[in-house]
């Protein structure tokens, strides 16, 4: 019997899951790992990821929002949008939103415009936020500073950055989200120190599947494709690190993770 854990965050409208999507999310069930949250990351993505969803209630959620690359495209109506489509019952969280200055695919100061709009709306429709932060930290911290009461319902997913960073995060109010970046001997190294510190209450799992297929996977995926069945393994990572039993990773976390975004 594997421990039940929840896959924060899963790009499954992405298309390298077009042709088998149902048999990836039997195998992540097979594997312990349900329910699924669809990561939404433009409003077309949020579109998809709630339809999806909706249609295996209790199993599949889907966060709704416009991810920092793609605030360039946002206009009048986009607000809109993604209040119609926080109101379904399958979406659990506006994101994934924030912040990144390390590719600059949208203009920095849109990219500040659309993450408070986003973080705005949230707090206006009373849910949790799926936040993206990378090489922006100091300007991230300052904007969620400006929204107090929406720290501890956010969850920066996918940490990567520095033990400074992770303590300003966690002393702030924040829940973390660890991903296969973990498992990388040349660039995650640093995390397997750091995440001894973050404490299950809040910390959250996740592949960020098809993306950060964990490096030291043995077989190796034919594709190189990411998948969320392969939390198990990246638990195991964490637990080791950690110095606790996955058991009680993979029940923490799940603790964590349904009170966060409220599934039963």
């Amino acid at each position: 019997m594997h421990p039940q854990m929840i896959d924060i965050g899963v790009n499954l409208t992405n298309r390298s899951f077009h042709k088998d999507r149902e048999e990836v999310v039997a195998r992540a069930e097979e594997a312990g790992v349900f329910p699924l949250i669809i990561t939404g990351t433009s409003v077309r993505s949020s579109e998809e990821a709630a339809r999806y969803a909706g249609l295996r209630p209790g199993k599949l959620y889907a966060t709704a929002g416009v991810h920092p690359h793609d605030v360039k495209e946002c206009g009048s109506g986009t607000l809109d949008r993604l209040r119609e489509l926080a109101a379904l019952p399958q979406v659990v969280a506006i994101g994934e939103c924030g912040l990144d200055y390390n590719r600059d695919f949208s203009p920095r100061d849109v990219q500040r415009e659309w993450f408070r709009k986003q973080v705005e709306l949230a707090e206006e429709l009373g849910m949790p936020l799926f936040l993206h932060e990378r090489d922006a930290h100091a300007d991230f911290a300052a904007i969620m500073r400006d929204y107090p009461d929406m720290i501890a319902k956010s969850v920066v997913h996918c940490f990567t950055g520095s033990g400074e960073e992770l303590e300003a995060y966690l002393d702030m109010g924040f829940h973390i989200g660890i991903t296969g970046w973990i498992c990388d001997e040349r660039r995650g190294r640093h995390l397997r120190d750091l995440v001894q510190r973050i404490p299950l209450n809040r910390l959250m799992i996740e592949t960020d599947a098809p993306y950060l297929t964990p490096r030291d996977l043995r077989p190796k995926p034919k594709d190189g494709r990411n998948e969320p069945a392969f939390l198990a393994h990246i638990a195991q990572v964490i637990a080791s690190c950690m110095g606790k039993d996955v058991e009680e990773v993979a029940s923490g976390t799940l603790q964590t993770t349904k009170a966060f975004f409220r599934i039963p």
